[in-house]
């Protein structure tokens, strides 16, 4: 059975979240993941391997995400929401097959999920305005 999109989504913002926090041992991270989530080794192998994708583009995706905050400046943004906007930002800016606006809702699902409410509405006016950006549309304040 397929794991379900919006459970690797969070596997992977996990899987992202650790890996900024320079957890060292991926073994028990993996283990850790499996029993609280009742998932297959590979799907979080899988998870973390998509999460070193999107870390490969690190540099890339801060300053898209650091160009369009309005609100705070890119080292004022606390981890969990840094992590979910890396994220959504590579689904929208290079993954073809997840269709922007769904990596929006789900960026807004997850904030809201690990993060509050306010958080949501951050982590929604950022990946727009990268959305927007992405389009050649003005974005709010240009």
């Amino acid at each position: 059975m397929s794991l379900p999109h919006q459970k690797f989504r969070e596997i992977v913002f996990q899987a992202l979240f650790s890996l900024e926090t320079d957890f060292n041992n991926e073994e028990e991270l993996l283990k850790l993941i499996m029993e609280m989530l009742s998932v297959s080794k590979k799907s979080v192998r899988d998870a973390f391997d998509r999460a070193r994708l999107i870390n490969q583009s690190k540099i890339s995706l801060d300053e898209a995400i650091a160009s369009t905050s309005r609100t705070f400046s890119f080292d004022r943004i606390q981890k969990v929401e840094r992590n979910i906007l890396r994220l959504c930002a590579y689904e929208i800016l290079f993954d073809d097959t997840i269709p922007e606006k769904v990596a929006i809702a789900e960026g807004i699902r997850l904030a809201r999920k690990f993060s509050t409410p306010e958080s949501s509405l951050f982590v929604n006016a950022v990946l727009d305005a990268i959305y927007k950006k992405k389009l050649g549309e003005p974005t709010d304040g240009e």
